[in-house]
């Protein structure tokens, strides 16, 4: 490949790493980009952990062997076992230098060539992946045996490519930082308002599809204001995040629930799959642990199930009115388990139709930005 090619290819790379939308794709398009680009047959992007001092597989592209699996779970490598590595990673930026690529061939000697030959391939060229100055994992291509071997040149180019991967990984890692940050509660770390929006949606879309129960249980941690008011705010954030990570344990009893705080005093559960009564079972074992909670005063919880006979649901604003009016009558009532919409006949009617000048009369929320409830404190 001439130059024109070669900068062709470092090209398409940065283009497929830019449009990337997931950390895999991410890794997948820079192995697969510095395959093409140095004419490999397989190619590799590991990931160095400290911690445990190893490298570990992020991706393994191209012809694979037997071994080998596109995303591993666990292929990772210790670093005394490269003793190059560990050169580089500790002497070789001593003098201020920078880091360089190198190949290896399956007639060298080591644990690196000793993989080429066991995988069929004849030579591999290593560039280390550096980060915000530090280093963070390498860039490996090989080629099959009989293929030419990777040389000199062939070094230098993997370093600029390993410099392009490095600075599309460094993106890639800022734009999942900030898709977290966008649907996190910063403070306990469940989801926000806006994931649970659109898990609901996808919840629903695959209700219709294919009949999937779909339960929303909404929690308002009691006592919260009294707790600030006597105790100050510090006081009440912890207890915020003690109930966020019994939030979480309970929701754990349904597979896949996402467990989110909406704001304020209030979380919720959204569950797809599991059936009603596993939903009320988990939010049972939810009111119990709330309760017992150091300074909490329980919680007041409100189940709106499609398991459960409440009508058709086309909409989360729906299941959100009648999970929503389930958890103000357990919050009316200091109720110490969850009041279920369908199974507590009172409820749907007051979602769905209340009565003007009703003592009852409601405003439920729908989508972020209706009218939230407000239930006594």
């Amino acid at each position: 490949m001439g130059v024109d090619g070669r900068l062709r290819a470092v090209v398409a790379l940065a283009q497929a790493m830019a449009a990337a939308a997931t950390p895999n794709e991410a890794v997948r398009a820079a192995a697969r980009g510095a395959r093409r680009a140095m004419d490999g047959s397989f190619a590799a992007v590991s990931a160095w952990e400290r911690e445990r001092g190893r490298l570990r597989v992020l991706v393994n592209e191209g012809d694979r062997a037997a071994d080998e699996e596109e995303f591993p779970q666990d292929e990772s490598y210790p670093v005394h076992d490269f003793p190059e590595i560990t050169e580089f990673l500790h002497e070789r930026w001593a003098g201020g230098g920078g880091p360089h690529a190198w190949v290896e061939t399956a007639t060298g000697a080591g644990n690196r060539a000793a993989g080429l030959k066991r995988r069929g391939r004849g030579s591999c060229v290593v560039a280390p992946l550096v980060l915000h100055g530090r280093a963070w994992g390498e860039l490996y291509v090989a080629r099959t045996a009989g293929s030419a071997l990777f040389g000199v040149e062939d070094a230098e180019f993997a370093t600029v490519l390993a410099a392009v991967v490095a600075a599309g990984l460094a993106q890639s890692e800022r734009l999942e930082e900030v898709r977290r940050l966008a649907f996190t509660d910063p403070l306990t770390g469940l989801a926000n308002r806006r994931a649970v929006d659109m898990a609901l949606d996808e919840a629903l879309e695959r209700h219709r599809a294919d009949g999937s129960v779909v339960s929303l249980v909404v929690c308002d941690l009691n006592g919260l204001k009294r707790v600030n008011d006597t105790l100050g705010h510090a006081t009440g954030d912890r207890l915020l995040e003690r109930f966020g990570s019994v939030l979480s344990l309970c929701g754990a009893m349904l597979p896949g629930a996402l467990a989110a705080r909406l704001g304020g005093d209030e979380f919720c559960l959204v569950s797809v799959g599991p059936g009603s009564d596993a939903v009320v079972e988990a939010a049972e074992q939810l009111c119990a642990r709330a309760a017992d909670l150091e300074l909490g005063e329980g919680v007041a919880c409100g189940i709106a199930s499609t398991g459960d006979p409440i009508g058709p649901v086309r909409s989360s604003r729906r299941l959100f009115r009648l999970a929503d009016a389930a958890q103000y009558k357990a919050k009316a009532a200091r109720s110490p388990k969850p009041v279920v919409a369908g199974r507590d006949t009172a409820v749907v009617p007051l979602a769905d139709a209340p009565q003007p000048g009703s003592p009852e009369r409601r405003r439920f929320r729908g989508r972020a930005g209706d009218d939230w409830p407000s239930a006594p404190s």
